[in-house]
């Protein structure tokens, strides 16, 4: 029997979305004001949900202080109050929309959980625009 856990957290970023190779008016016309060259910010919501079997012995999916504190060593620390462009390195090179926020955000989480937990992210970049990954 498999069972899904989830865990809510929370971190303020900014970012730009642009591409290093396209001018202004194309970044413009593509993000509009979310190519502001000065760039905006999102209070994003993170839902961390972890699918598996019941552990026998102790009743848990994956234990929640694990995973909480998981999510802040490897999420919070890394992206809460920063500009995600700039000091991020993982968006060095990777135009950070909410899809790549993502897509990071499971690439950090999954090699720390247990190989037989599957792992989906739901990123809410404001109360009506979000994603889902799970790793597919």
């Amino acid at each position: 029997m498999k069972v899904t856990v989830n865990r809510k957290a929370h971190f303020n970023a900014a970012h730009r979305l642009y591409r290093k190779d396209w001018d202004d008016s194309k970044n413009e016309n593509v993000f509009g004001k979310c190519s502001n060259p000065n760039f905006h910010g999102h209070n994003y919501e993170l839902v961390v949900s972890v699918t598996g079997e019941i552990d026998k012995e102790t009743g848990f999916v994956v234990d929640m202080k694990i995973l909480k504190d998981l999510i802040y060593s490897e999420i919070e620390i890394a992206f809460d109050h920063k500009n995600l462009n700039v000091e991020v390195a993982e968006f060095k090179e990777l135009n950070p929309t909410a899809e790549n926020i993502a897509v990071v955000i499971w690439n950090k989480l999954k090699p720390k959980l247990k190989p037989e937990l599957e792992l989906a992210i739901t990123l809410y970049e404001t109360p009506r625009n979000f994603v889902t990954y799970k790793g597919e």
